[in-house]
């Protein structure tokens, strides 16, 4: 079965965005898949990572998106805390760089959800036009 984690804290150490979620940590048990995608109806991007024999999901919803804007101007992966411990988000960078270019303009996401990410991520998308 594949779980939905969604991340309902965000957090700076060390100049480093940690994220940290609303659920029973003491049951999970993950890995960094290195993988973002998109989950236009509920406006939010998704973290897979590997659970057991599966996938399972990083929730990053809208109202958190300002602080990815930051980890695509600084290049860093984020962090994810569980159970005391510090998971990098591999790739999470990457990924969610190349996702943002193309959504920009691309109504096969939806209309709302194109322009919502085009408003949320305008420094990134106008940076990368020169």
């Amino acid at each position: 079965m594949r779980n939905i984690y969604k991340v309902d804290n965000y957090q700076y150490v060390h100049n480093n965005l940690h994220f940290s979620l609303n659920e029973n940590q003491k049951e999970i048990q993950i890995q960094p898949a290195g993988q973002v995608l998109v989950d236009s109806d509920h406006f939010a991007f998704i973290y897979v990572v590997e659970e057991g024999d599966g996938y399972s999901y990083i929730q990053l919803p809208k109202d958190g998106w300002q602080h990815l804007v930051k980890c695509i101007q600084t290049e860093q992966n984020p962090y994810l805390l569980i159970n005391d411990m510090n998971i990098e988000l591999i790739n999470f960078t990457e990924e969610l760089h190349q996702l943002i270019f193309n959504i920009e303009g691309n109504e096969n996401y939806g209309r709302d959800f194109v322009d919502a990410v085009e408003a949320a991520f305008a420094e990134i998308l106008q940076e990368n036009e020169f």
